[in-house]
């Protein structure tokens, strides 16, 4: 291999180099961007309001899973009966889940994200209605899947509005 061969290979490889830091350098800076747009929200007062009603409903639903035995049997049966995956780890990792959404939302922290995951879970909660025919497996609430579309459209709302009023998302946004 001839010095200049030696070189141009240094050339290319300090011109990749470069490239590949100017990609990381951008893709920092727009997922910063992105982070910061999520976080954004107005002193809206219905979404702050909506948002800590949400939070309460979360957290206080985790914690009935785990507090209260009948609840946790209903909601093993629930997964049983409507053939989700994985329903002896779900039966533990969701009531978590659930209690940490809901002190997202409840302080509103980074509450279009929560928004976003919780809309997901309710999607499941709305097939789990739809699929379990047992009425005993759904002891607080009917049936059908009113709650679970309620709560859809209120977090479809703190989604589109951001965490709003009394939250930790506005406070740093300012």
């Amino acid at each position: 291999m001839s010095p200049r061969d030696s070189t141009d290979n240094d050339y290319f490889l300090s011109d990749e180099i470069s490239i590949v830091d100017r990609w990381q350098e951008n893709w920092k800076y727009s997922d910063i961007m992105m982070l910061a747009q999520l976080r954004s929200t107005s002193n809206n007062k219905s979404a702050g309001a909506l948002r800590i009603l949400l939070g309460l409903v979360f957290f206080m639903a985790g914690i009935l899973k785990v507090v209260v035995p009948h609840l946790g049997e209903a909601f093993a049966g629930q997964l049983i009966a409507a053939n989700i995956p994985f329903h002896s780890t779900n039966l533990y990792v969701f009531p978590i889940v659930e209690m940490v959404l809901g002190l997202t939302l409840l302080f509103g922290l980074h509450a279009r994200l929560s928004a976003a995951i919780a809309a997901v879970t309710m999607l499941v909660a709305v097939y789990v209605h739809l699929a379990v025919e047992d009425p005993s497996l759904f002891p607080l609430q009917p049936v059908e899947p009113i709650g679970p579309f309620m709560l859809l459209a209120m977090l479809l709302y703190v989604l589109w509005k951001g965490a709003g009023a009394w939250s930790v998302d506005l406070r740093e946004s300012e």
